[in-house]
């Protein structure tokens, strides 16, 4: 029995879901109180990020997430590039 690309990627989506429709029932049946929203997100055009945010600390976090994937994306591009000049 082999698995296919797509099988693995569609399974990958339904665990991604039952996680996300697990963490919205916990936050419902725990209850919220009040509570301060903190965000902040990136937008990624090519290799130029947009960040935005609504606090200092979650936009250095953004940040740094930001750097440490476009380093990832760089390594697997001259990865792929090297492998294919083999």
């Amino acid at each position: 029995m082999t698995v296919s690309i797509f099988d693995l990627g569609l399974a990958l989506i339904v665990i991604g879901v039952i996680i996300v429709l697990f963490a919205i029932i916990l936050i419902v049946v725990r209850g919220g109180g009040k509570a301060k929203v903190k965000t902040a997100g990136i937008i990624m055009i090519g290799p130029i990020p947009i960040i935005f945010g609504t606090d200092k600390k979650s936009i250095r976090n953004v940040m740094l997430l930001a750097l440490i994937l476009i380093i990832i994306i760089m390594l697997i591009i001259i990865l792929i590039y090297y492998w294919l000049l083999r």
